[in-house]
């Protein structure tokens, strides 16, 4: 069969290969999805909901081919502060609304937007997810009793050392064995997944072996219902959408960030090219509805589309069947999840956590010494010991004034005269010494972004340059490739200031941006079109035409080649004809 789109080309051999993707995939997301809404302090069945439905909508709605959507480890610590502040009711209410955030998202085309967030934000608040999700498990996998979950790092940590006496042997026991498969099967029998394997055979020996004696989904949350999601539209007020307008962009933001990453991995590993708009507006009905099936916020799951690669998908299709998949285990199988000891899921969560660490990048970024390095750590303590919130917001500023520093660092001003022993007469800014600089004409390179960072420079470069009062100030601006308003500002402040002296400011070689910001701004109408130039050789031969030829004689500076003809009060005629000779030789 013939299809259009994402499905143009599609055939009949191709939905066998999709038919096995889904179902190794669908497999792969039962025990993660269990484990995700465990430790998002939810009950395990919102966890299946959310596979069924978000990774079903957006396989079909999304803008990638591959993307297995669903709950996903990044939000676990989000997720369960919020429930731990609001309350389950309210962070159904949080996913519909960050699932509205993502439409608008995708609506206003801002997919692309989300891709400049700087890596070691990105890196640092990953990592500090991965330790805040493996520290979470601690107690699941020693089996502590009495102990008080709490929103901050800091908090869980005391209470493990205060409880740390009632360690259970059994869960250990149990999570090592699931550990232990976890590890092994991966190098012996890749293509089994491991993480249910080693939830059945753990939860085999602990039914066998020690029932009763570890805490399990049945004694902690329920049996989980063998039935379909219910439809519940909660309660929506005004008051609860202003109060939840904070976690809920969070969500949002995250999402984004997390199902873009995956599709840009998904391009990748394919060669195709995503639709980040159309993939965020996917995202965004996906959490819209979901909520509405009592499932919590979902997004793109990096390695469930990387393995949806691996095992052959060729459409979408393949995230459509792995949503059926887990929905056909939750309706036969339901009740003999209820027996999985909690100490079985946790090592499956470590392992997640483990793997999304991002350790090599971290310490790659980290060597560098560099701001880089200091956004990252900076956030990934904030991840870790504050909440991913105030972590994004400072790593972003902080990354923000880094990048303004050295941008302005980029811009260098230099006095520059021609270098006769140069092929083209090239400016340098060598030449320019004691006793050998123009008393009558100023020559500037500007090189560099001439923005609100460092256009204060700029001025202040220029000006500290000209207590000499030279008749003459030529800015060489070739080499400024961007001009915000403040640079523009800036600018005209310095030809307003030169001009009122009786100076005369020549400009050559503005390229396109800066000529149209001083277009915008009017700056460009008030100079006059004989003072600009597309080279600097012509502006040099303009500013030499207009010289103040009485204060040229028995000049010894020397500053440009006419100079000694000049000083000497040659024949005008001939020392025109040179001056134009030597000034069309200088380039800019």
């Amino acid at each position: 069969m013939k299809g259009i789109g994402r499905y143009a080309g599609y055939r009949l051999s191709d939905l066998r290969k999709d038919l096995i993707s889904g179902l190794i995939v669908g497999i792969i997301a039962i025990p993660l999805g269990m484990a995700f809404a465990i430790a998002s302090g939810v009950k395990p069945e919102y966890g299946l909901y959310t596979t069924i439905i978000a990774g079903i909508l957006i396989s079909l709605l999304g803008g990638s081919k591959f993307q297995i959507g669903g709950p996903t480890g990044a939000f676990i610590p989000i997720l369960f502060a919020i429930v731990m502040q609001y309350g389950y009711e309210n962070l159904l209410i949080a996913g519909m609304m960050a699932g509205v955030m993502l439409i608008l998202m995708g609506v206003f085309k801002l997919g692309a937007l989300i891709k400049f967030i700087p890596r070691p934000v990105t890196i640092g608040f990953t990592a500090g997810i991965a330790v805040l999700i493996f520290s979470g498990q601690i107690v699941n996998v020693l089996g502590l009793k009495g102990v008080t979950k709490h929103e901050d790092f800091y908090s869980n940590m005391k209470e493990i050392g205060m409880h740390i006496g009632t360690i259970n042997i059994y869960s250990l026991l149990t999570a090592g064995v699931c550990l232990a498969v976890l590890l092994l099967v991966p190098k012996f029998a890749p293509k089994v997944p491991a993480s249910l394997l080693g939830l059945i055979l753990s939860t085999l020996i602990a039914t066998i072996f020690f029932e009763g004696q570890v805490a399990t989904i049945g004694s902690s949350f329920g049996a989980i219902p063998a039935n379909l999601p219910q439809f519940h539209l909660p309660e929506v007020t005004w008051e609860r959408i202003m109060k939840l307008l904070q976690p809920a962009f969070v969500i949002a933001m995250l999402g984004g960030i997390e199902s873009l990453l995956s599709a840009v991995v998904a391009d990748g590993m394919t060669g195709s090219r995503h639709n980040s708009n159309r993939e965020l507006i996917g995202q965004g009905i996906a959490n819209v509805v979901t909520p509405l099936f009592g499932g919590i916020p979902a997004t793109g799951a990096i390695a469930r589309t990387a393995t949806n690669i691996k095992s052959g998908a060729v459409s979408p299709l393949s995230g459509v069947i792995h949503g059926v998949v887990v929905l056909l285990v939750l309706i036969l199988f339901a009740p003999y999840a209820s027996l999985i000891p909690l100490a079985s899921m946790a090592p499956v969560l470590m392992l997640v956590a483990w793997n999304m660490s991002e350790r090599k990048s971290f310490a790659h970024v980290l060597r560098t010494k560099t701001g880089d390095s200091l956004v990252l750590l900076l956030t990934f303590l904030l991840t870790v010991f504050t909440s991913l919130t105030t972590a994004v917001e400072v790593g972003l500023i902080l990354a923000v004034i880094l990048f303004v520093k050295r941008m302005s660092e980029m811009l260098k001003v230099a006095k520059v005269l021609p270098d006769p022993d140069h092929k083209h007469e090239k400016v340098m800014a060598h030449m320019v010494r004691e006793g050998h600089d123009c008393p009558q004409i100023s020559l500037y390179t500007i090189e560099g972004p001439l923005f609100f960072g460092a256009a204060d420079m700029f001025e202040k470069s220029v000006m500290d340059s000209l207590s000499e009062r030279p008749g003459m100030l030529l800015l060489r601006m070739g080499k400024v490739p961007f001009m915000d308003t403040t640079g523009e500002a800036n600018l005209a402040s310095l030809i307003k200031h030169f001009e009122r002296s009786g100076g005369m400011v020549l400009l050559s070689g503005i390229q396109e941006q800066p000529l149209e910001m001083l277009k915008r701004t009017g700056l460009l109408e008030r100079i006059n079109p004989a003072h600009r130039f597309e080279h600097t050789g012509e502006a040099i031969n303009y500013a030499l035409q207009h010289l103040n030829q009485d204060k040229c004689k028995g000049c010894k500076h020397f500053a440009f080649r006419e100079c000694a003809a000049l000083s000497s009060a040659g024949t005008e005629p001939e020392q025109q004809q040179k001056w134009k000779r030597v000034a069309a030789k200088v380039t800019s």
